[in-house]
């Protein structure tokens, strides 16, 4: 694999970049006040990117409507880069709670990183493989010589890089894999230096906002993928869970309302984000795919399913993107999700 880059462009939210004393590259965000008179219990949760994100729309809905503040708690909002960062940060204890995919546990476990995913946004892969319609990309063995665009090397979206090259019977050696960060990897395309990228809806409707037309394909036509994730450590789930009961709770709320009202979500979310005041209609396209292809679940909100965990699992360890089997009841738990605590 060339790797030519991995330099993240400027975040959005330049404000938000600081370094912490944990040593994490990140950047804050203050929540909305608690209601007034009401206890409060600082949550620092780490996102896998910077929070303008609108893969983080449930949670800044959830913020800007009060529901986390209704549950009695003060997030902390801190990005780093990927969810496999996310991950390694929280077992090292700088975080509460952080956001991935529904696979990172699976890559980190078999690392030593003692992560498990207490929620999933979503009975669907977040990641789509979002290619260049000029570039003839039909499946993924048509990959071979080309280049692909990701968001890190730390990200989760690499990593199902490599289960669809697998998919095509290649390897990272076939293709040039850049890391780009939340710009650069749409970025890429849009300018044709990359033809194609595996990331987040957004991330395409980006790229055809500058005029560039794209074909869509979600990430499980071609390698088993779950969606994203909220996650914690060992350590936290035994010791605070009424906190990350409250927590999956109040976004929960929030991500069922996108879903059931995509227009009216988008309104309230452009309403609390200045940096999306005049593009209603972005917002809007973006969280109807969501609302769409994303969210929907025959399960509750946020409830995994033992044998989609199951065929991921298997999936990465047949080929060979993790070393070896974990225990699947390592991997997630659902004691969490609403109407089970």
């Amino acid at each position: 694999m060339n790797l030519k880059r991995n330099v993240w462009t400027a975040w959005g939210f330049r404000a938000l970049r600081n370094i912490l004393a944990a040593g994490i590259v990140a950047g804050t965000v203050c929540s909305a006040q608690a209601q007034a008179g009401a206890p409060e219990k600082e949550v620092t949760f780490l996102l896998a990117a910077p929070p303008g994100e609108l893969a983080f729309a449930p949670f800044m809905l959830a913020q800007s409507k009060g529901y986390y503040a209704q549950e009695g708690l003060k997030i902390r909002w801190i990005a780093v880069h990927g969810g496999a960062a996310v991950g390694k940060q929280l077992a090292a204890g700088n975080g509460d709670l952080g956001d991935a995919l529904g696979d990172t546990p699976i890559l980190l476990r078999n690392n030593g990183v003692n992560v498990k995913a207490v929620a999933l946004l979503g009975g669907h892969p977040l990641h789509q493989f979002i290619t260049r319609a000029d570039r003839n990309i039909a499946q993924a063995s048509d990959l071979k010589g080309k280049t692909l665009s990701v968001m890190s090397y730390e990200d989760t979206s690499y990593y199902v890089t490599l289960g669809i090259l697998a998919a095509g019977k290649l390897t990272k050696s076939d293709v040039t894999i850049y890391a780009g960060g939340p710009n650069g990897v749409w970025q890429d395309v849009a300018n044709g230096r990359s033809d194609g990228l595996v990331g987040t809806p957004e991330w395409g409707a980006r790229v055809e906002a500058a005029g560039v037309k794209v074909h869509y394909r979600p990430t499980d036509q071609l390698t088993p993928g779950m969606g994203q994730a909220i996650i914690a450590s060992d350590k936290k789930i035994a010791s605070d869970p009424k906190t990350i009961a409250k927590f999956v709770r109040a976004t929960m709320k929030a991500m069922t309302e996108i879903e059931a009202d995509p227009v009216a979500a988008s309104k309230a979310y452009v309403a609390a984000v200045p940096s999306y005041a005049d593009k209603l209609d972005f917002v809007t396209k973006v969280l109807t795919y969501y609302a769409k292809y994303v969210f929907p679940s025959r399960l509750r909100p946020g409830e995994f399913d033992l044998a989609i965990v199951s065929h991921v699992h298997n999936s990465y360890v047949d080929k060979k993107v993790v070393r070896a089997a974990q225990p699947i009841e390592s991997l997630y738990t659902n004691q969490f999700i609403p109407g089970k605590m």
